[in-house]
């Protein structure tokens, strides 16, 4: 069952240092005030596991979190480069960053076989392509029944994964409405889960169709956030700070100008600044 806790009590008890750690939001619910909590709490040697990493895992590579990158995109949504990422692969600072590459079809089948407890999963895919070359956990196998060669990659089962949600109850039940990329599966795949939400409720309500409902049982810790996927976006709650994107660009090209922002507003600010976010960009529900 899950428990409700402080953002900087269920980091703690979640992620330690040396795990596997999945944050996960596709452009919608991404959990930044959990990321920066990590980085707070100075998490180091971490793999971080992310379909599409961008500002989040550029802030957590440019702090020193990271020691291996499993990712099928990195870059700023409609930007450019990430050029904290780009300096640990290119120069080694703030030390040197392990990469393992996939397609997108690849990690989420990879999730999708970790939430159902297989070794590995099985697509179609990675023909024509020169990824095989350069990650030696892209294999291929002949189907025991028709003899169709596929491809196969290992599952993702992560130590942690952590994303940002709509709203909790209080016996821990958690909904997720709007966008999804692959938060259920990377939850069900992994040992241990926090779920910030931008609010807890008595009641969950009304829901959308297309709704998911992540039941008390597969989440570790949540916490109450308001605004914890600032400067993405939480549907019904605040827009997307396109703004931010676009200025992350020349904050992160300099090492010093990178850590002074970084010293301002993460390891001098708690999570209450993003209740702040939350209201500036505040939308009708």
């Amino acid at each position: 069952m899950a428990h409700i806790m402080t953002l900087g009590a269920a980091v703690a008890a979640v992620l330690q240092d040396g795990d596997t750690v999945a944050i996960e939001g596709f452009t919608h619910l991404i959990p930044h005030a959990a990321a920066h909590e990590a980085i707070r709490q100075g998490r180091r040697d971490l793999t971080l596991v992310r379909m599409t990493p961008d500002i989040v895992y550029d802030q957590m590579i440019g702090m020193g979190c990271a020691r291996k990158l499993v990712f099928s995109w990195g870059g700023n949504p409609g930007v450019g480069s990430l050029h904290r990422f780009r300096d640990a692969i290119e120069n080694g600072w703030p030390h040197r960053l392990e990469l393992e590459e996939h397609a997108h079809a690849a990690m989420a089948n990879a999730y999708a076989a970790g939430a159902a407890n297989l070794p590995f999963a099985v697509f179609r895919g990675y023909l024509g392509v020169d990824l095989p070359k350069v990650n030696p956990n892209i294999r291929r196998v002949a189907c025991p029944f028709t003899g169709e060669e596929l491809a196969a990659v290992p599952a993702l089962r992560p130590d942690v994964t952590i994303i940002h949600a709509l709203r909790a109850d209080r016996d821990g039940n958690v909904l997720i409405e709007g966008i999804l990329g692959v938060q259920k599966e990377a939850v069900l795949a992994a040992k241990r889960v926090l779920v910030t939400v931008e609010e807890v409720v008595d009641d969950l309500g009304p829901r959308s169709p297309n709704a998911v409902v992540l039941p008390t049982w597969t989440v570790t810790a949540i916490a109450e956030v308001p605004g914890g996927a600032y400067p993405s976006y939480a549907q019904g709650y605040y827009a997307r700070d396109n703004a931010f994107y676009l200025g992350w660009d020349k904050i992160a090209r300099d090492r010093d100008t990178f850590l002074a922002w970084m010293k301002a507003n993460v390891l001098e600010q708690g999570p209450e600044v993003f209740a702040a976010h939350r209201a500036r960009l505040a939308v009708a529900a």
